[in-house]
């Protein structure tokens, strides 16, 4: 049996966490983690980190081992992610990666995508358009230009829609034109396992999880993180509405239902992506890991 990854996507607040730690003991392995958010160690309750329970029960990798300070991008994911499996690979034949972070689960996967070089004046002018115009003028550049993209990348986050633009405008194309064109060739076999749901129950996890988030703790992390918000890793849901609160801007009930609406948005997004791989073995968020291991025929 050569080399196997086993990569469980889906949703956010599906259940993903369980499973890999389920599976990680089945198969005596251990779980790399490919979630962007929960890298950053000052960022655990609004992220959905494991727990100390759950590190405790299999290994886990690029948990918490970036600061907010730290600029990490998905390349440096990539190369860094690709070592670490080499290692482990020497010492186990499976090895299991989570996370709901899509892009970062392509570039383990499948590479990252190669897209042309552009003119640096066009992200200039889009950086002018979002302090004059807004995201919401951008989002609808985008909506224009490349609707793909505009349905799957993490629209409320600037940086993405700019990227994204950018290349639509340096090179006339639409920027998911380019994506998953070249795949490269890895050292081991990926199965892709997806967890889902009926949507209601998705978004009921969702509202639940962050009712929990916000009885842990949530207020206080992330007023102790409120002198850094217009740091990039911060600029995410769970935190952005809860600054907003802070700040004055909003109530706190409403800050916790902007939370709830977007993270039900963002997952909507995870599906959309995750869905456009027909390999995946997409599992109601209820079977049994016995079922599961069944079908994935190790």
């Amino acid at each position: 049996m050569g080399n196997i990854l086993i990569s469980i996507v889906g949703p956010t607040a599906i259940g993903k966490t369980a499973l890999s730690i389920k599976l990680a003991n089945y198969f005596n392995t251990e779980i790399i983690s490919a979630d962007s958010r929960q890298f950053f160690k000052e960022m655990q309750i609004g992220t959905a980190a494991p727990s100390k329970e759950e590190l405790a029960a299999a290994k886990h990798h690029f948990i918490h081992h970036k600061s907010i300070h730290d600029h990490y991008n998905v390349g440096a994911f990539e190369k860094d992610a690709l070592i670490c499996l080499n290692t482990l690979f020497k010492t186990h034949n499976v090895v299991i990666m989570v996370g709901g972070s899509g892009l970062y689960v392509d570039a383990v996967t499948n590479g990252l995508d190669n897209f042309p070089k552009v003119d640096a004046s066009i992200r200039e002018n889009l950086n002018t358009d979002l302090i004059s115009k807004g995201l919401p003028y951008l989002q609808n550049k985008l909506k224009e230009l490349d609707i793909t993209s505009y349905n799957t990348i993490a629209i409320d986050n600037p940086q993405r829609v700019i990227r994204a633009l950018e290349i639509c405008i340096g090179s006339g194309k639409p920027y998911s034109s380019f994506l998953n064109k070249g795949k490269v060739k890895r050292n081991f076999k990926t199965i892709t396992i997806g967890l889902t749901a009926e949507r209601e129950i998705i978004y009921n996890r969702i509202n639940k999880r962050v009712d929990i988030m916000m009885q842990a703790g949530q207020l206080d992390e992330v007023k102790s993180l409120i002198e850094y918000q217009n740091l990039n890793a911060l600029n995410t849901v769970g935190y952005k509405e809860l600054f907003n609160f802070l700040n004055g801007e909003w109530t706190l009930d409403f800050a916790v239902s902007e939370i709830k609406k977007n993270t039900r948005r963002f997952a909507k997004r995870q599906l959309t992506w995750f869905k456009r791989n027909k390999q995946t073995l997409w599992f109601d968020y209820e079977t049994d890991v016995e079922t599961i291991i069944k079908q994935l025929d190790i």
